[in-house]
């Protein structure tokens, strides 16, 4: 989709989590649209953010070092805000298992607080939170649209499940314009890469790159849903300019589906070397697996003017030249 400039321009926008992979790069995009950009981060370890993703534009944005569970921090970001991007969080279901009451504490604690910051010093900022696919955990049947119950399989789907709670909460109950997305499976330029536990195709075509081993559970038969990060980023401007969005969950995906295998196929494809290994699930994989999982897309599409999504191989094109031209990881 083609986003106005006007809708933008000179406008006001806070990231919480500005420095991550998403955050980024829709910073990215803001800049390039005329807007005044402030990012929060708390750089949490092993989460991905870097000052490295907003190569280009550091001078454009205002960085703010800090924490999304300080209120009297973000109070004083909030106000006057027209547009807040909320991605502050783990990135990982593995990191929730580690250590869940910081998962707890930020993902609930942490939301609650930025809501409870627009609610006192400005509640008419349009607010866009990063929910995603794993709050729905094993479903019966596919493609799984927003009205399928909900059922985590993990920490962090429950965590975030509670978050998006919050959010349509707070525009049902204060008119704050919330919408929320739930993303399946990102990937493409500033995508951490230095482990698999950031996103499997960026993972899978780093491997590719580097003439490695892809190393694939089971038959690698399970679907995935992917969805290259510019198409990505339209679904969050969409989101945050939509007035028919408020208080709605969208599924944020590409409606494009491939197997695992098929995934890792196709990164060495683009990488034009490297090989597939077929190894047994490690039994603490396989009880969090949620199986084939394709999304429905058809409201996101209806609602948000969503545009034909990136191909695989265009978007796995792109990522590659981003990581022959910078360094492998940022």
């Amino acid at each position: 989709m083609v986003i106005d400039a006007a809708a933008f321009g000179e406008r006001r926008v806070l990231i919480t989590g500005g420095l991550g992979f998403i955050g980024s790069s829709i910073a990215h995009r803001l800049v390039a649209l005329g807007a005044q950009v402030s990012l929060l981060d708390v750089l949490l370890a092993n989460n991905g953010g870097t000052p490295l993703n907003i190569r280009g534009i550091e001078d454009k944005v205002g960085v703010f070092y800090g924490d999304i569970r300080d209120r009297d921090l973000l109070r004083r970001l909030v106000a006057g805000q027209d547009f807040i991007f909320n991605l502050a969080g783990q990135v990982n279901y593995r990191e929730s298992l580690a250590n869940p009451f910081l998962d707890l504490d930020i993902s609930c604690a942490g939301h609650l607080s930025l809501l409870e910051a627009c609610r006192s010093v400005n509640s008419g900022a349009r607010v866009v939170f990063a929910s995603s696919r794993l709050v729905y955990g094993r479903q019966p049947s596919a493609p799984v649209s927003e009205t399928a119950s909900p059922d985590p399989l993990t920490l962090y789907g429950i965590h975030k499940l509670t978050a998006e709670r919050y959010h349509q909460l707070y525009w049902r109950s204060f008119g704050i314009h919330t919408a929320v997305l739930r993303i399946t499976n990102p990937y493409g330029p500033r995508q951490n890469v230095q482990n698999g536990r950031y996103g499997i195709v960026n993972w899978f075509l780093r491997l590719a790159m580097e003439g490695g081993v892809i190393r694939i559970y089971g038959d690698g038969g399970q679907k995935r849903d992917v969805i290259f990060i510019d198409d990505l980023v339209d679904a969050f401007l969409a989101a945050a300019t939509t007035p028919a969005a408020a208080g709605q969950i969208f599924n944020a995906g590409s409606g494009q589906t491939a197997a695992l295998r098929e995934i890792a196929a196709a990164a060495i494809a683009t990488a034009g070397k490297g090989r597939i290994e077929h190894v047994e699930w490690p039994a603490a994989e396989q009880q969090m697996e949620t199986g084939d999982f394709i999304v429905d897309i058809t409201k996101a599409r209806r609602l948000l003017r969503l545009g034909p999504a990136t191909t695989l191989a265009e978007g796995l094109r792109k990522t590659r030249c981003f990581y022959e031209d910078h360094a492998m990881g940022h």
